[in-house]
């Protein structure tokens, strides 16, 4: 499977329910150790440059924003209650959400390396 990375810090895949978006290496290492996340999982539609999840970490305070537009299968909701998920390097942990339709020109013009 190939992994996409945006520049604001995230990694996206293609799995079988649509496209998980995680944090990836660069993300972890700019925010620093993650203690708090603010999920919306209410939302049900993501729109490109959108905010994804706030952030509260040791080097920042901040919100990552979805690089893609996609109709949301399912919020990573374990963030909310264990938030240091983010800091691991596992996939199956750190990640934020799976969306789908998501346009596939878009998604191939982001970066497939950090």
């Amino acid at each position: 499977m190939t992994v996409y990375y945006s520049e604001n810090g995230l990694w996206l895949e293609e799995v079988q329910e649509g496209i998980k978006v995680g944090i990836s290496a660069k993300g972890q290492d700019d925010l620093g150790e993650v203690m708090f996340v603010d999920l919306t999982p209410e939302t049900t539609q993501v729109e490109k440059d959108a905010t994804l999840i706030g952030v509260e970490a040791a080097k920042a305070v901040t919100e990552l924003t979805s690089p893609v537009k996609g109709q949301v299968v399912a919020w990573n909701l374990e963030l909310s209650e264990n938030p240091e998920r983010l800091n691991s390097t596992k996939k199956d942990d750190n990640w934020i959400v799976i969306l789908d339709q998501v346009d596939k020109e878009l998604l191939s013009s982001l970066a497939i390396s950090e």
